[in-house]
């Protein structure tokens, strides 16, 4: 792969965070089917494997949520951080040369001193 499409193709730490993210969708769908076969073991006497069951299937999806979750800031800090995303900050000294349009097209626009505005908190 050469040009935009090489720079474009997923790297290695971001196919393990979207792995890591189809993993804990697939544990969280599979939340609901763990309760009812819990359900169904604890009808058939097990109660104690039916809540270790649903318990087991909750926590694993609970973990494996909050690993998607901190691997994905990781790598989007990662992302942010690098020179591979091109992220332009802007602060106050970039708009200077940007002047406010001095007249307007409108008709029945109200301009306001800096003392009439009102501050919203």
């Amino acid at each position: 792969m050469t040009g935009w499409y090489a720079e474009r193709a997923p790297g290695r730490s971001a196919k393990a965070v979207i792995a890591v993210t189809l993993l804990a969708l697939l544990l969280v769908a599979a939340v609901p089917v763990a309760l009812l076969a819990a359900v169904v073991v604890m009808m058939l006497g097990h109660v104690a494997f039916g809540l270790a069951l649903f318990g087991g299937s909750v926590l694993a999806a609970g973990i494996a949520v909050a690993l998607a979750g901190m691997s994905g800031m990781r790598h989007l800090r990662k992302l942010l951080s690098g020179g591979s995303f091109r992220v332009v900050r802007l602060d106050g000294s970039q708009y200077t040369d940007v002047a406010e349009p001095t007249g307007s097209d409108y008709a029945n626009v109200v301009e306001l001193d800096r003392s009439e505005y009102t501050e919203i908190r």
